[in-house]
C-alpha cells in the first residue's frame, strides 16, 4: 500500500535535544534562573518551546504571568532561530529509510507542533526539507496537536488522504493526535516521551529506523479492511 508517512520533528526525525535545552538554559539564565540539567530538561521537549519554558520555570515553583511567558517565549525564538542546527542532527539510519520509503511510493510529511518557519529553517539546514511533499506547523492551520484536524491537514496539503496514512512519533501527543485522526501510530522508542511508551498503547514501537518499513506494512495492513466478500 502506498501511504502518506507523516512524521513529527523534534525527537522523532531530528534530536534536537541539544540545541532546544541549550537556548532554553540561555533564555532561564538571562532571567536569573538556574540552568536545567540535561536529563531534565529532555522530556520537557515534546509540547513546544512555550510548554518547555512553562515546565522549566515550574521547576523553581514559579508561575509566572503570560506576559512574561511571552517575553521568555520570544526571546527563545530569537536565539534558537540562530542556533537551530548547532548540534541537532538526524537519528541514525534515517535519511536512506526515507530515500526507501519515497522509492516505494510513499508521500512523506512533516506534522510538528515546531512554528513553521523554524521547521522548515532545520529541515533545510539538515538538507532533509525537499523530501517532504507538506512540512506544517502549530501556525500553519491554526491549529496544534493532539488536535487531529493538525494531522488530516498535514495529509491532505501533502497530497494524500487519511484514510491511508501512518504517524510516526515519539510522544504522547503524537500517539493521540494519530488516534483521534483515526490513523495508525508508530512510536519511537529514542525520542522525548515523558511516559514509558507501552503505556501509551501506539500500533508499533521501533527502535531504529531500520524497523519502520516493516512496522508500516504491519499497521497498514491491519488497518486495510478484508476485500469485498471476505467476512
Amino acid at each position: 500500500m502506498r501511504a502518506t508517512i507523516v512524521f513529527d520533528l523534534d525527537g522523532t526525525l531530528v534530536d534536537t535535544a541539544p540545541d532546544l535545552i541549550d537556548t532554553l538554559n540561555v533564555v532561564l539564565t538571562q532571567e536569573g534562573l538556574p540552568a536545567v540539567p540535561f536529563a531534565i530538561a529532555r522530556p520537557m521537549i515534546g509540547g513546544g518551546a512555550r510548554r518547555m519554558i512553562e515546565r522549566a520555570v515550574a521547576v523553581e515553583g514559579r508561575i509566572p504571568p503570560p506576559a512574561e511567558i511571552d517575553r521568555m517565549y520570544g526571546a527563545f525564538i530569537d536565539y534558537y532561530a540562530a542556533h537551530i542546527a548547532d548540534r541537532s542532527r538526524p537519528f541514525p539510519a534515517l535519511q536512506p529509510t526515507l530515500d526507501d520509503l519515497a522509492a516505494a511510493g510513499h508521500r512523506l510529511a512533516v506534522c510538528t507542533n515546531k512554528l513553521e518557519w523554524l521547521a522548515k529553517r532545520l529541515l533545510t539546514m539538515l538538507k532533509l526539507a525537499d523530501r517532504f511533499a507538506a512540512i506544517c506547523g502549530q501556525d500553519t492551520f491554526g491549529v496544534q496537536k493532539p488536535d487531529p484536524e493538525m494531522l488530516t491537514r498535514t495529509i491532505l496539503q501533502a497530497g494524500g488522504d487519511p484514510a491511508c496514512a501512518v504517524m510516526i512519533g515519539d510522544s504522547g501527543t503524537d500517539v493521540r493526535t494519530a488516534r483521534a485522526a483515526c490513523v495508525p501510530v508508530i512510536a519511537v522508542d529514542f525520542g522525548y516521551a515523558d511516559v514509558p511508551l507501552p503505556a501509551l498503547k501506539p500500533d508499533r514501537i521501533i527502535s531504529s529506523y531500520l524497523e519502520l518499513a516493516d512496522a508500516i506494512k504491519a499497521v497498514s495492513t491491519a488497518a486495510s479492511p478484508p476485500p469485498t466478500g471476505v467476512h
